[in-house]
């Protein structure tokens, strides 16, 4: 991916731009791929892309595509409002789906699907909306500090027992070949070796395109149009 975005920035063996270092390229890289996945995954406005919108969707993103089975922890619960807390996974990004465990007297650990209510919906004061043992429905809200899982005082939530999800990628990095072979990304984090972009192989050329258009852009190159023309004929 380094080669081929030097290649398409015309770098290689060229004088006309100043060369661009590893740790430039490795963000430029990281920003497309961001800038890729949320293109399919959760686009915020309707454009014909979207997570499973076809199969060439769902192929693009497969690989960060997690089926957590491991349960949930839920505490905290509210008895103002009759809601849990649930902490997400620590390398969540966008939620896919979801069912909790719930009990109502005799009848222990049923699954549920969780369904997604917004933070002005009368969801648990209207009688058609709100959580309910009967129809197998919980309703959650995302905050700060994770999942607000709500239930209608009748039953008892027991743990989130399925949580599907499209995590973060691994940050893609070539730091073997910069100086000294290490380098600390703005945070500090301490990068050696190489790390692979984790997306299947054949999104890569394209996650380069969206990364050679970002430096384009940044540098002036006149020829930024041109690249743009390719990316709106791959999206087609």
């Amino acid at each position: 991916m380094h080669y081929d975005l030097k290649v398409k920035l015309n770098k290689i063996d060229s004088q006309q731009f100043r060369n661009l270092r590893v740790p430039e390229i490795d963000w430029l890289l990281n920003e497309a791929q961001e800038v890729f996945i949320k293109k399919i995954a959760q686009p915020r406005i309707k454009n014909g892309y979207g997570f499973e919108v076809n199969q060439r969707s769902i192929d693009d993103i497969r690989t960060i595509v997690v089926d957590n089975l491991t349960p949930l922890v839920i505490s905290n619960f509210n008895t103002q409002d009759n809601s849990y807390q649930a902490a997400l996974p620590a390398d969540y990004m966008f939620f896919i789906s979801g069912y909790a465990c719930i009990s109502k007297g005799i009848c222990e650990n049923q699954r549920a699907r969780l369904f997604i209510k917004q933070h002005d919906d009368l969801h648990e004061e209207s009688p058609f909306d709100c959580s309910s043992f009967e129809w197998r429905e919980v309703s959650v809200r995302f905050f700060k500090n994770g999942l607000r899982v709500f239930t209608d005082g009748t039953f008892i939530v027991e743990s989130i027992c399925e949580f599907n999800y499209i995590k973060k990628p691994v940050y893609i990095q070539n730091a073997q070949d910069y100086v000294g072979g290490t380098y600390n990304l703005p945070n500090g984090t301490v990068l050696t070796g190489f790390t692979n972009c984790e997306l299947p192989e054949h999104t890569h050329r394209e996650i380069v395109d969206l990364a050679v258009l970002i430096a384009t852009g940044q540098l002036q190159i006149p020829d930024y149009q041109i690249k743009q023309d390719k990316i709106n004929l791959l999206n087609n």
